[in-house]
C-alpha cells in the first residue's frame, strides 16, 4: 500500500501492538480510557452550555448531522449521514464579506466563529478533514477555515460494520484512523473506550466527563471488538489503491467516459454529498435599499455545465463525459499530485446519491477491467 494514500491499510496485528498500548499522539501521552454509555449522555449534554455541539441526528428513516439541543437526539449507531460533517468547516452558504455606501465603499470582512464539538465522526470523514486542512490551511491560507478548525473539536468513532454497500473504505485505507481526532470512541457494549489524541480532548475530558481507567478485561474486550470487525469488511476494489493515479492516467481516453455522459444527469448530487469536494462560487447580493450588501460563498460543482464556463461565453467541459472524466481524476489522481493525498476517502456518499446508478466502485473496477482487456491484447 502506498504510503501517499490517505491512510496505511492495518492489518489485525496492528490492533494488539498499538490501540491497547499506550502511546503519544500529538504530544500527549495516551492510556485507554472508559466512560460508560449513560456517562457519555452526561458528557454531550455537559458540553452544550459552553459549544455548539454537532452530531449525527435521524429524519424521515435517514441521517443527518445537526446541532444538537437534546442529547436523546444524538444517534451514534447511525450508518452514514446524508452530507458529511465538513458543512460545519465548510458552510453551503457562507458571508464573507459587508459592503456599504456609508463606509465610502469600504468592505469588511466577516468571520463568525463559534466554538464547535463535532460528535460522532467517523473514520472516513476524520480523513478527509485532513485533506480539507491541507487544501485550506497551507499556501494561500483560507482564514475563515482556519479560524473556524482552530475552534473546533472533533469526537469520532470507530466504524465496527459497513455503513452501506457503496462504502470501500478498507480499500481507501481509511477504515481507521489514529489521529486527526481530539477523542476518539469505540463502543465496547455498555462502555465505550476513548482514545485521547489530543491536549484539547483531554481538557475535554477532564472538564465535562466521568470516566474510569481501562482495566485489563477492557483492554481484552476491545482487542476482541477491534478483531471482529477486520473481516465484516471486505475490500470493494480489484486493485490495490496504490494504482489508481497510474490507472487513471492510463484511462484518460477510455470509452467509459461517454458512458457516463449519455447517463449522468448533471444533477450534482455527487459532489454535493462529497466530504472532500471544496468548489466554490462567490456572489455579491446586494440589499432592498441599494446601499448595503453582502459577498457570499458557496458550495459549487464541476458537474453543473456552468462551472468550466469563462469569458467570452467558452465552456472548456462543455460535454457530461468530460465533467465525469474531471471528477474521477480530481479524486484519485489530481488532488494526490497535488497534496500527497487521494481525493476519495472510501465513504460511498456519492454512489447511493447517484440517480443513475454512476458509483466509485463500479466505475474504478470497470476502468480496471478494461485497462486488463487492452493489456492483455
Amino acid at each position: 500500500m502506498s504510503k501517499r494514500c490517505l491512510n496505511t491499510i492495518k492489518t489485525e496485528a496492528w490492533w494488539d501492538s498499538e490501540l491497547t498500548q499506550g502511546k503519544h499522539t500529538q504530544g500527549v501521552a495516551v492510556s485507554l480510557t472508559i466512560i460508560q454509555k449513560q456517562d457519555l449522555a452526561d458528557f454531550v449534554a455537559n458540553l452544550i452550555p459552553d459549544y455548539r455541539v454537532a452530531g449525527p441526528t435521524e429524519s424521515d428513516g435517514r441521517f443527518l448531522f445537526s446541532i444538537i439541543e437534546d442529547v436523546g437526539d444524538l444517534r451514534l449507531d447511525y450508518n452514514t449521514t446524508i452530507l458529511p460533517p465538513k458543512k460545519y468547516l465548510l458552510p453551503t452558504r457562507e458571508p464573507i464579506l459587508n459592503f456599504s455606501q456609508r463606509t465610502n465603499g469600504k468592505a469588511k470582512q466577516v468571520d463568525k466563529t463559534e466554538p464547535t464539538v463535532i460528535v460522532g465522526v467517523h473514520t472516513c470523514d476524520l480523513h478527509s478533514f485532513h485533506l480539507l486542512d491541507l487544501v485550506h490551511t497551507t499556501g494561500y491560507v483560507d482564514p475563515n477555515y482556519a479560524n473556524r478548525r482552530q475552534n473546533t473539536l472533533i469526537v469520532s468513532i470507530e466504524c465496527l460494520k459497513p455503513c452501506t454497500d457503496q462504502s470501500f473504505c478498507k480499500s481507501m485505507g481509511t477504515l481507521t484512523a489514529d489521529e486527526g481526532y481530539d477523542l476518539h470512541l469505540t463502543d465496547l457494549g455498555e462502555s465505550y473506550s476513548v482514545d485521547i489524541g489530543t491536549e484539547a480532548g483531554q481538557q475535554l475530558i477532564d472538564k465535562y466527563a466521568r470516566t474510569s481507567e481501562a482495566s485489563q478485561e477492557d483492554m481484552k474486550r476491545l482487542n476482541n471488538v477491534l478483531s471482529e470487525k477486520w473481516p465484516k469488511f471486505p475490500y470493494r476494489l480489484d486493485f490495490d489503491i496504490s494504482d489508481l493515479p497510474s490507472l487513471l492516467s492510463l484511462s484518460m481516453k477510455s470509452p467509459l467516459w461517454a458512458e457516463l455522459g449519455d447517463r449522468c444527469l448533471s444533477c450534482a448530487a455527487c459532489t454535493n454529498v462529497c466530504p472532500t469536494c471544496f468548489c466554490f462560487d462567490v456572489k455579491d447580493e446586494v440589499d432592498l435599499d441599494l446601499t448595503t450588501g453582502k459577498r457570499v460563498r458557496l458550495w459549487d460543482s464541476c458537474q453543473l455545465d456552468h462551472f468550466a464556463t469563462v469569458a467570452g461565453g467558452h465552456n472548456f467541459r462543455e460535454s457530461r463525459a468530460l465533467r465525469q472524466r474531471h471528477r474521477f481524476m480530481r479524486k484519485g489522481k489530481y488532488i494526490q499530485e497535488a497534496h500527497g493525498y487521494l481525493g476519495c476517502v472510501g465513504c460511498g456518499r456519492c454512489g447511493q446519491a447517484c440517480l443513475v446508478d454512476i458509483t466509485m466502485i463500479g466505475v474504478l473496477n470497470d476502468l480496471y477491467r478494461l485497462q486488463e482487456v487492452e493489456g492483455a491484447s
